[in-house]
């Protein structure tokens, strides 16, 4: 039997990690045991005694591994990598440091991988766009540097990308917009540079997408009226830049735009009455900007965030 996911969730109580989904009664491949029993080894105390048999999907009477343990500390286990049937790694809220090896680009039938809530560093290895199956990927509250790779435009299949709470610096790679597939794209709060208009350059960029956070960053030039092409946006968050300029009326027919953040950048003139009339529009923050007076908001600011649930393949 080949080991189809691998996670570790360190809860308040206990943390699961199960190597066994979709336990059949085969034996575990040779090389499956020997990158799990590297695993075992690495992770140490915290580990052995949920371990049971030589098998990991069980033996006889003994059950498949599991692991209870508190939280993972160290470098990405690079023997991870060696299982090379994993469909889903989730190795969230753990103290993983280090950078993501670039043997992560071996594992091709990857369609999940979330690392967000670690302490992992530097450049994003180019190798994670190898990963062709990939439909979500959450790098999120960690300390990567560097610029995005745009290799990542080479995940044809990818829907949610996270990348929020870094250090990424430079522009944001046009070549995203390729993406046919990708309905999330959240960069907000890392240190990068460009316009709006340099990211949707690409004819036809984005046709799925429906949110795009980009706030908390230092972003500059205004909102172009081309925007109104990415025609399946609902939440636009552009909050804490440095945008300039007065808002294109065209916005407002993005049919089902629900939420629209402009706050605190350096937007001025007024807001389009199509807003106030737009049928789906239920929050439009204005404040920390230069628009003229009389220029009222929409709704309630509240900060918006997709459960675990959304990100389920």
């Amino acid at each position: 039997m080949l080991p189809k996911m691998v996670s570790l969730w360190p809860l308040t109580l206990i943390c699961f990690l199960a190597f066994s989904v979709s336990i059949s009664h085969s034996k575990t491949l040779k090389r499956d045991v020997k990158a799990l029993n590297e695993i075992k080894a690495s992770l140490g105390w915290r580990v052995v005694y949920a371990w049971i048999g030589d098998d990991p999907c069980g033996d006889g009477d003994l059950l498949p591994w599991e692991v209870y343990a508190v939280s993972i500390v160290g470098p990405f286990p690079i023997a991870v990598t060696n299982l090379l049937d994993l469909t889903r790694l989730d190795l969230h809220n753990n103290k993983l440091t280090g950078p993501i090896p670039p043997q992560i680009g071996r594992l091709r039938r990857l369609r999940m991988l979330n690392l967000r809530w670690n302490k992992l560093q530097d450049v994003l290895p180019p190798e994670i766009g190898e990963l062709k199956k990939l439909t979500h990927l959450s790098l999120s509250f960690n300390n990567f540097k560097g610029e995005i790779p745009k290799e990542l435009a080479n995940l044809p299949e990818l829907r949610y990308l996270y990348l929020q709470e870094n250090r990424f610096t430079g522009r944001i790679p046009p070549e995203l917009g390729t993406l046919q597939n990708l309905r999330h794209l959240d960069v907000g709060n890392n240190h990068l540079v460009g316009t709006i208009r340099e990211l949707i350059r690409i004819e036809g960029c984005f046709p799925v997408l429906r949110n795009l956070y980009l706030n908390n960053n230092y972003l500059t030039g205004g909102v172009p009226a081309q925007l109104a092409n990415v025609t399946n946006l609902e939440i636009l968050y552009l909050s804490y830049n440095k945008m300039s300029g007065v808002i294109p009326t065209a916005l407002a027919d993005i049919p089902k735009l629900t939420y629209l953040y402009l706050d605190h950048n350096q937007f001025s003139g007024r807001i389009p009455n199509a807003f106030y009339k737009h049928p789906f529009l239920k929050e439009l923050y204005i404040e920390g900007n230069g628009f003229r007076p009389g220029v009222d908001p929409i709704g309630a600011h509240k900060v918006l965030e997709l459960s675990d649930t959304d990100f389920l393949v």
